[in-house]
């Protein structure tokens, strides 16, 4: 397992446009695609720097993918627009209003655990990307800011209550997509902390705890299994590996998966759209499921309008998008799965070249690797798919060990 200071990449930034390191995958996606969409993201980006929903209000989880496509597709400028606007925006107890809109307008002040801690996963990606460690300095107190404030809402079992009325009391219930993805918030943000001299060593008990009752608790969370998210994110979010992993998307694979066009967004519709489609393929990648995954991503580009924006879905029985948007966050999700499945392309084209060179008097001595493929990624894909925070933090467990008895 990679360490933090393994996974990071500074990148030459040839200026305030496009990076010299933009991922494409070959017969799929090209470069310049690829940039076309971080441009559609970016063209619904607000004055003050917030990537909002098509009707115009913002939630910071979203928000911050956009800023993590942003900076794939090499819009630096206009992914540190987006951090200087989630720092701005925060709320004094470390939260973001789940409904906000441009100018300072809020429109919902209640706050969600899963929005306030997945900034941690932005701030320690632009790190990757970019080397900036003035940046993820500058951007410390909000992470720290923002993960006491989700932990504040963490049970004595380790499930994380997945929000906060507007008056401040906590709803009675968790969420397992939202804390399998706050498992992931909490591994960036302890990588972050380590790498700025600021240990949090009671994160890391946090994820411990969080990371067990996703994997093997599930009587710990609301029944929201009609939902794709609640199937598959214990695995994006990183709680479940190996044959537990397995196990969990091989049940309810035919439930969700639509052969030949993507993933539903909940089982009791023919709806299958593109986020959810991109976050199963980095799921499939990140327990090296690769030709599933890639499968996945090539179908969904069926979704991709011709300014390189996203569709968010596809009602295969009318035959229709719906709902009737291109949405930037759907445009995200494609852009972030394209960094992690050219990374993962080119990581096993590279095993199986050096496997060659080292089989055959033929190639002289030539050195051979992923990057003779010509595929390229931005470096930090591995957050996605990796122990951002080091084998040292937290090992998946098999539920079928666990042992534990199930809570009242």
């Amino acid at each position: 397992m990679r360490q933090p200071e393994q996974l990071a990449s500074a990148i030459s930034w040839p200026g305030p446009g496009i990076a010299s390191a933009v991922p494409f995958l070959p017969g799929i996606l090209t470069a310049d695609q690829l940039i076309a969409t971080g441009h559609a993201i970016a063209a619904d980006q607000q004055a003050d720097g917030s990537i909002g929903w098509p009707d115009g209000h913002v939630d910071a989880w979203n928000h911050v993918e956009c800023a993590m496509a942003l900076s794939v597709c090499g819009l630096r400028r206009e992914a540190r627009r987006a951090y200087a606007w989630l720092a701005d925006a925060q709320q004094p107890d470390g939260s973001w209003p789940v409904q906000a809109a441009s100018g300072g307008v809020v429109d919902e002040w209640t706050t969600e655990s899963n929005h306030a801690a997945y900034c941690a996963v932005g701030v320690w990606h632009e790190l990757l990307v970019t080397g900036d460690e003035d940046f993820a300095a500058r951007m410390w107190p909000m992470v720290r800011a923002a993960i006491e404030f989700a932990l504040g809402l963490q049970t004595p079992r380790g499930e994380i209550i997945w929000r906060r009325h507007e008056d401040g009391t906590p709803d009675s219930y968790a969420l397992l997509a939202g804390s399998s993805s706050m498992f992931h918030s909490l591994r960036c943000a302890i990588a972050l902390a380590e790498r700025l001299a600021q240990p949090q060593p009671h994160w890391e008990l946090a994820a411990t705890m969080l990371g067990h009752a996703v994997a093997c608790h599930g009587e710990a969370f609301a029944d929201k299994s009609r939902f794709s998210m609640d199937w598959y994110y214990p695995v994006l979010g990183g709680p479940m590996r190996g044959t537990a992993a397995e196990r969990l998307l091989k049940a309810d694979w035919d439930t969700f998966v639509v052969p030949g066009l993507g993933v539903r967004c909940v089982s009791d519709e023919p709806w299958v759209t593109g986020a959810e489609t991109c976050e199963l393929a980095i799921a499939l990648a990140a327990i090296g499921h690769r030709d599933q995954a890639m499968e996945l991503f090539e179908q969904i580009q069926f979704l991709r309008a011709e300014d390189g924006s996203y569709w968010t879905g596809w009602q295969f029985v009318n035959g229709k998008h719906f709902p009737h948007e291109q949405s930037t966050w759907t445009a995200a999700a494609v852009v972030l799965a394209a960094d992690v499945l050219a990374t993962d392309v080119l990581a096993a084209d590279g095993a199986a070249n050096n496997d060659a060179a080292n089989n055959s008097a033929a190639n002289n001595g030539a050195a051979a690797g992923g990057a003779a493929t010509g595929r390229t990624s931005t470096g930090a894909a591995g957050i996605f798919r990796d122990a951002a925070a080091g084998a040292d933090v937290w090992q998946a467990t098999d539920p079928a060990a666990c042992g534990c008895p199930p809570a009242n």
